[in-house]
């Protein structure tokens, strides 16, 4: 048997998120099947992140055993032939065989994009969250740095989590303006259910003027999640990159 490593790019939009499921077309699935037309083997693969409905990847990784043949980076294209326009394989390598695209993983990298003025825009409609009113940038930059560090994030984690312990460290938290477009980049050791997504919805309300920055550290100590902002939409959200 060998372990293949695959580094998968999609658009969300299409799709009831990563993970299989009966009733919903998931990004797994179509993997799967792709797979299975090109091994003639039925494989699940294991991928680093339950990305939710709506969620867009550039790095996702999953990885597969296979008795398969074929050479490890010639998965790439095979695959790729066989996947919709909106899943793409970027890079196919075999690995160790204890290697687990979820389980091997260090931490993870990931971006949400804004598109702030006061006309939405056709191309980025189910790819950035849309927001017409000015925002106060300075004071949504002060409110990413408290993300970073060692804390408890038990306010920014959504219901119907399945996790005994919120403790997770963030290293990286910043935004940077490009135009009409607000980006914000995270990265840490691990990240709750819909984690991001309500460090970001807090964030935009901070640049709303709803809250001072320094909410963001009291949530934190306080661990109460209805003290705090919105959940950013999906289509805004992507995974860039999984480190091991």
């Amino acid at each position: 048997m060998r372990n293949i490593k695959l580094t998968i790019e999609y658009d969300g939009s299409s799709y009831h998120g990563w993970q299989y499921q009966k009733n919903a077309l998931s990004v797994q699935e179509v993997l799967a099947k792709a797979i299975k037309k090109l091994t003639g083997e039925s494989i699940m693969p294991d991928g680093a992140g339950r990305t939710d409905a709506g969620v867009h990847a550039y790095g996702q990784v999953a990885s597969f055993m296979t008795n398969s043949s074929i050479p490890a980076e010639k998965f790439t294209p095979a695959l790729n032939s066989y996947l919709p326009e909106s899943v793409s394989i970027i890079e196919s390598k075999e690995v160790e065989s204890n290697f687990h695209a979820r389980f091997s993983a260090k931490g993870k990298h990931y971006r949400y994009i804004i598109i702030n003025r006061p006309q939405r825009s056709a191309l980025w409609a189910t790819r950035a969250w849309h927001i017409r009113e000015t925002l106060d940038f300075e004071e949504m930059c002060k409110a990413a740095s408290y993300f970073e560090g060692h804390h408890s994030f038990k306010a920014f984690c959504a219901a119907g989590h399945n996790v005994k312990t919120f403790d997770r460290t963030i290293f990286y938290s910043q935004w940077h303006r490009d135009g009409d477009f607000l980006i914000y980049d995270t990265k840490g050791n691990g990240f709750l259910y819909n984690m991001v997504r309500i460090m970001v919805g807090t964030m935009i309300d901070i640049g709303r003027g709803r809250y001072e920055a320094e909410i963001i550290a009291e949530a934190i100590k306080n661990e109460q999640r209805n003290a705090i902002g919105v959940t950013a939409p999906p289509a805004g959200l992507y995974m860039v990159e999984v480190f091991y």
